[in-house]
């Protein structure tokens, strides 16, 4: 019998076993899967952008309120 792979869980830490007993995996219990669901609903997690957006491609005037001549 193959031992059961132990995660920690997202929200508190806690240790899980990857079983199909563990209801509530990745986390540890409703607890944990509420905060988790909270924080996406409250749009705390947020994918970092690799580089600011160009404003030029918007077509945006540049910076200080020149913008383009007519």
């Amino acid at each position: 019998m193959a031992i059961p792979r132990t995660i920690a869980c997202p929200t508190c830490g806690a240790p899980v076993e990857w079983t199909p007993a563990a209801r509530f995996r990745p986390f540890c219990s409703e607890r944990c899967k509420l905060i988790d669901l909270g924080a996406w609903a409250a749009e705390s997690y947020r994918v970092p952008l690799a580089e600011p957006p160009d404003s030029s491609v918007a077509g945006d005037p540049e910076p200080g309120g020149k913008g383009k001549p007519s």
